[in-house]
Formats: C-alpha cells, sequence, structure tokens
C-alpha cells in the first residue's frame, strides 16, 4: 500500500446507533423517498441534453490505496453546467413554478409546456433567488432562463469572478454580499421578503423546507443513475460523500437507507476542517453551526450552518464524519489530474473531491482503515460533484497537471 496523502484529518464515528430502524420512521420518507424521486427523474430525464453521467473506474488509485476498487461518479458533464447543482436548483424552480401555473390555471403543466415557453405570460413576473458558492446559483439561473422567470443571485465576496461570470451568463442579476456564504444567504432571505421574491435555496431553516426538499430530491438521480451502472450489479461496500450543508449526502444517504436497509453501504460524510458543521453536529448532537470564518479552498463546502432537513436523516444515517485539510484536496485533484498510478486523468473542482481524499486518509492510516472496516474486498462509490467550474481557478490550484486536461 502506497502513501498517497500526508496530511492529517479528523474522524468523527458517528456516536448515535446508525439505520438502526426503518428509514420511513420519525418522518424522513415526508422529507425524500424513493417515490418522489421517481417522479423528480422521469421529469430531469425529459429535459434536452439529459444523460445519466459517467461512472468511471480508479482500478490503479484503488491499488495504491488498498482497496478493490473505486468508483467514481463524475458530475462534471451534468447537463454543461459543471455539477451536481444542474439537478436540484432547477428542478426546484421547475416544481415552485408548476405549482403557481397550477394555483392560477388549475392545470399543472410539466417541465416541457414551461420550457417551450407556453405559460411565460404567468412565469415571467415572477422572480427567483438564492446565494451561492457558485454551482447552486448557475443552477438556479440556468432553471429560470429554462423555465421562463427573473432570476437575481447573490454571491459572498470570496466567489470568483469567473464563477460570478457564469452565473449572469444565464440571464441573472448577481449581487455580491461582504461577508461568508452563511451571511449571503440571509441576505438573499431579506430581500425576497420586501420585494416579493421566492428563495430556491438549497438549504433549510426553520419554517423553510419545501424548496430544500425538492432540490435535495432532484440529487437523487446521481444514485439512482448509479444502480443502474455498477459493475456487475453489486453494491459498494463503502460511500464517501461531501458534505455543505448537508443536501447531496442527505439525498444520497436516505436513498441507500431506504432502498437496502440493513445491507445499506457504509456511509461517511467528508467536509473541509475550516467548515465542519456536520461534524460538530455530530460531536453535539444537534445541528451546531461552524462559528470559524469558512475559508477553504473547498469553496462549495465552505459552509458554517448544517440544513435541518439534510441533518434529519444524517443525523442517524451516517456512519462517521471526517474533515480534511485544504492541502489534501488540492493533492487529490492533481493526482486525479496526472492520471497517477494509471488511470485516466479526471478533472475535479476544489469541492468535487473532498470525499475521495477522505477515503484515501482513513485507508492509509491503520486504525481509521479498521474503523471504517477498509480492506482489500472493499468497493468504494464516491461523487465527483464538480468539474472545472472556473478554470482559471482550476489552473492555479492544480498547476502544471491541469495543461493536459484545461488548456489555458
Amino acid at each position: 500500500m502506497t502513501k498517497i496523502l500526508s496530511e492529517g484529518f479528523h474522524l468523527l464515528p458517528n456516536p448515535k446507533p446508525v439505520r438502526r430502524e426503518r428509514y420511513a420512521e420519525k418522518g424522513r420518507a415526508r422529507i425524500l423517498s424513493l417515490d418522489a424521486l421517481a417522479r423528480a427523474r422521469a421529469e430531469i430525464a425529459s429535459w434536452p441534453g439529459y444523460r445519466p453521467t459517467e461512472l468511471r473506474r480508479l482500478d490503479g488509485l484503488a491499488s495504491a490505496a488498498g482497496v478493490r476498487s473505486i468508483l467514481y461518479k463524475d458530475e462534471g458533464a451534468r447537463f454543461g453546467l459543471g455539477s451536481f447543482k444542474a439537478l436540484g436548483g432547477a428542478y426546484a424552480v421547475a416544481s415552485f413554478l408548476q405549482g403557481v401555473v397550477a394555483a392560477r390555471t388549475g392545470n399543472r403543466p410539466g417541465t416541457a409546456a414551461l420550457a417551450a415557453g407556453n405559460l411565460r405570460a404567468v412565469t415571467s413576473n415572477i422572480t427567483v433567488t438564492c446565494a451561492t458558492d457558485g454551482n447552486h446559483g448557475r443552477s438556479v439561473a440556468w432553471g429560470a432562463r429554462k423555465f421562463g422567470c427573473r432570476c437575481v443571485i447573490y454571491v459572498h465576496a470570496g466567489v470568483s469572478q469567473g464563477r460570478r461570470e457564469a452565473i449572469a451568463s444565464y440571464g441573472a442579476e448577481v449581487k455580491v454580499v461582504s461577508g461568508t456564504y452563511d451571511e449571503a444567504v440571509r441576505q438573499a432571505a431579506d430581500d425576497a421578503g420586501r420585494n416579493g421574491w421566492q428563495v430556491v435555496s438549497d438549504t433549510s431553516y426553520e419554517g423553510y423546507t419545501d424548496i430544500p426538499r425538492d432540490v435535495m430530491q432532484g440529487y437523487g438521480v446521481i444514485m439512482d443513475e448509479v444502480i443502474d451502472q455498477l459493475p456487475d450489479g453489486k453494491l459498494p461496500s463503502h460511500v464517501f460523500v461531501q458534505g455543505g450543508v448537508g443536501g447531496l449526502a442527505a439525498s444520497i444517504c436516505s436513498y441507500l437507507w431506504e432502498r437496502f436497509g440493513e445491507t445499506a453501504p457504509l456511509f461517511f460524510v467528508a467536509e473541509p476542517e475550516k467548515a465542519r458543521c456536520l461534524l460538530l453536529s455530530a460531536e453535539a448532537g444537534r445541528p451546531t453551526a461552524d462559528p470559524g470564518d469558512l475559508d477553504t479552498i473547498m469553496a462549495g463546502l465552505a459552509c458554517g450552518e448544517v440544513s435541518v432537513l439534510a441533518w434529519s436523516v444524517l443525523d442517524e444515517g451516517a456512519d462517521g464524519f471526517i474533515s480534511i485539510q485544504d492541502e489534501s484536496a488540492v493533492e487529490t485533484m492533481r493526482i486525479l489530474a496526472d492520471g497517477r498510478f494509471g488511470d485516466n486523468p479526471v478533472v475535479a473542482g476544489e469541492s468535487a473531491v473532498a470525499g475521495l481524499a477522505a477515503m484515501l486518509l482513513a485507508a492509509d492510516d491503520p486504525a481509521s482503515r479498521r474503523l471504517l472496516e477498509l480492506d482489500e474486498n472493499s468497493v468504494v462509490l464516491v461523487i465527483g460533484t464538480e468539474g472545472a467550474t472556473d478554470a482559471a481557478v482550476y489552473r492555479s490550484i492544480v498547476g502544471r497537471s491541469a495543461e493536459s486536461v484545461v488548456p489555458g
């Protein structure tokens, strides 16, 4: 076994009993369910440009890490938006507009009718808004243009110019807020209340849960595709997923828990050391904010407050929580770009690799390896949540390794 990453990490096994009851207990099925996912996938699959993203095999890296297989679900090509967020924000925009049209006309249209422009007399007077680190806002803006409404997106000062321009390219107005992502969330909510706009957020809070539920339900398409793509149909033994506010992790966890119950893979959540609200919540036994400045290179995961809906699933659904250093994310990006260990090169953005980095760190530490039950027979699934969503930022981080995969 080769030592792959050199930085430290923090592993917290879930202090609570994990998945000891049926998924539907405690109202979880009212948050996310396989029935609601089937409806979401049917709608999303009807959109022009839909195709399942690739499930890559990283056999060389798996051998170096001492596991049987690493499967990398590469979301970099999703609808041309560069990340998995295309599934969530745009689906939530469409669902909201369908509801508005139904309330005014008595008929709920399909998303194809919205996209065709047949209902713009209703939808063009509606404005959707959200705060973003980049990818979610791009999805909401894309969905607003596609389905016929106005859009205002809030970004914090740390969001790169390239990501701001990508959002604006879909016709959204972009507003910059001083401070962190969480402060941008509050500003978007305040302005929406004053102006009669609809917040389409990927994080939920008290009194705001319906739209984040749609966002998370759209993310479930990822795992549904993976099940169709698995080699020989065999479930992975382990799944490592990025944290952030917890929406993606909760979506994947709920799918596995509801569909496979006691036979579900072991499930771990990975976060930046400087933005670890999920790990801190597990430690405290309740939703807990990270009080730090959230200054991490993994911009899409720089979230200080957990989504309350996501926590309802992860609280007893995740086997453990892992925080990693920025340096580990950088080195993992370079490993993938290089095609190190003989694998084909993969373009993975800063926020795409936390799960993979956490797995590599744990696999190289004997005590953690035993605790996580990683061995030579393990089949590990990770979700590569984004490609180079800002090519300039990607090249600045990856350096010479980027030249062959993302030319300047």
